[in-house]
């Protein structure tokens, strides 16, 4: 229980430090880099599996995915660019702070509930694998997004 708790405390942090970088991140130019960076340096958390006490079923594993992707279209839905200055920006979405904060909240939940049946070392599995299968389509959508305006403001054509 002691793991729940200071896991918890740590989503808690982590999730208030994510709003603190999209709110700093919207003052200035986005790039292609800041895209794609994340979910490339979160691939390294993967390790944990070799680890057998954080491995997952096959069921695990794709539920997991689903909630993760599931999850995913709501931050696509707040997370769009716009031009400015010649420079690509994201655009301030009063919706995307409730967001991270509501999924934040349904992801202590769903861990205090599913702690009281799965192992810890399963659990911190799974959510690892929500978060990647959550910040994957989502950077992946932005990308696209981000392409088309790229091309946009370099064939000289704006919004």
């Amino acid at each position: 229980m002691k793991l729940v708790v200071a896991s918890s405390i740590g989503a808690v942090f982590m999730g208030t430090l994510a709003l603190i970088v999209r709110m700093k991140a919207a003052k200035k130019p986005t790039n292609a880099l800041k895209i794609i960076l994340p979910p490339i340096f979160m691939s390294s958390g993967a390790i944990m599996y070799i680890e057998p006490q954080f491995r997952l079923s096959g069921s695990e594993m794709i539920e997991a995915a689903i909630v993760g992707m599931l999850f995913s279209i709501l931050l696509i839905k707040t997370s769009k660019f716009e031009i400015r200055d010649n420079d690509i920006y994201l655009k301030r979405s009063k919706a995307f702070i409730f967001i991270l904060i509501g999924l934040l909240v349904v992801r202590l939940v769903m861990k205090s509930v599913l702690s009281a049946t799965i192992d810890f070392g399963e659990l911190s599995g799974m959510f690892f694998l929500l978060a990647f299968c959550m910040i994957l389509p989502w950077r992946i959508a932005m990308y696209i997004d981000y392409k088309k305006l790229f091309r946009q403001l370099h064939s000289g054509k704006q919004i």
